[in-house]
């Protein structure tokens, strides 16, 4: 028992060492793809983030487009915000309570 004791009272040294101050980068990474990645996929990568990049800041207003956007969820239909179960059981409730472990 003394042999824990001593072993529990000396002062643990962690194994890894960070070296330099801790900043946060100023700049943000560019995405690529990875060195070994397949020829077919750094073509899509690329030319994926071609297209991104060519993107006009501003959004283009598209006609024909009907995507709706709600400030307030209960402005949305009602299938979406509200929940598939109204009320839960006595039963129900017990098994949510008691962490699943009583049938």
């Amino acid at each position: 028992m003394k042999a824990t004791l001593r072993f529990c009272s000396q002062f643990r040294k962690p194994s890894i060492h960070f070296i330099g101050k801790r900043q946060i980068p100023s700049t943000r990474d560019i995405p690529h793809p990875h060195p070994a990645a397949p020829p077919e996929y750094q073509r899509v990568f690329t030319a994926q983030d071609a297209s991104t990049q060519s993107t006009p800041s501003t959004p283009v207003s598209k006609e024909g487009t009907t995507a709706a956007a709600y400030v307030h969820f209960w402005e949305a239909p009602s299938h979406i915000w509200r929940p598939r179960v109204s009320q839960l059981s006595d039963k129900e409730m017990d098994s949510i309570m008691s962490g699943g472990a009583t049938w």
